[in-house]
């Protein structure tokens, strides 16, 4: 029996950094896969939010996250305009109505989204917007939630100040990670060279290390907010 999946991620390669083989293997087992972008992912890089300034580029990124969402095989992609790394500036209630629309629109018995503990402050808001919009109240349709890894947010939190990632949860992509990595090529402009952790090397590292530590090739780790059967 196929599911409804929502993946809710703050910025453009989020989606396919935290669990791009994960969807590729719900798209494989005939399940609807929704994505929403939140946040438009690049005016953070300049001093002021200045969208006409670099509309061409911001142009250029919604087209790769549209080819990068066909190659995972996702039922739709949603692209929202929150502005980049300043999600603090806005009233959480705000994008709490966001998401709850998307739980209405779509009907998810599993949500994807970011950990609590990253050091984007996007990442944060929203891992609390999806946790307020998922209160198990009579008639929620969301049954898992499960939050993932961004690399280079989750892991250069210090432990101590927020809650740590530990993953108890995990997704064998040992026939999906080439789906994955694949989707990442379309976000060139967002990737880095190695040693930086959001280069396609440390991805290869890091889902074969997550595969390693449950015996199997690759893996993506979540850690589970709730799982109601």
């Amino acid at each position: 029996m196929s599911s409804n999946v929502v993946v809710i991620a703050a910025h453009p390669d989020d989606e396919v950094l935290g669990c791009g083989g994960t969807i590729a293997k719900h798209v494989r087992n005939n399940d609807k896969v929704h994505v929403v972008i939140l946040a438009e992912g690049l005016t953070s890089r300049h001093e002021r939010r200045n969208r006409e300034k670099i509309g061409q580029a911001l142009a250029e990124l919604e087209q790769s996250a549209r080819k990068a969402n066909k190659i995972l095989g996702v039922s739709s992609l949603e692209l929202h305009d929150f502005p980049d790394n300043r999600m603090d500036s806005l009233d959480l209630l705000d994008v709490v109505k966001v998401v709850e629309n998307i739980i209405g629109k779509y009907r998810p018995e599993i949500i994807y989204t970011h950990h609590a503990g990253d050091v984007n402050i996007d990442h944060r808001r929203i891992h609390e917007a999806v946790i307020a919009a998922c209160r198990p109240m009579p008639g929620c349709p969301v049954k898992k939630l499960l939050f993932f890894e961004v690399p280079s947010s989750t892991e250069w939190q210090v432990p101590g100040n927020v809650p740590y990632f530990m993953p108890g949860w995990f997704v064998n992509i040992s026939e999906t990670l080439d789906v994955k990595l694949k989707a990442l090529g379309e976000y060139a402009s967002e990737m880095r060279d190695w040693p930086h952790s959001r280069s396609i090397v440390a991805i290869k590292h890091q889902a074969h290390w997550r595969g390693a530590s449950i015996g199997v090739e690759a893996a993506e780790a979540f850690m589970l907010g709730r799982n109601i059967e």
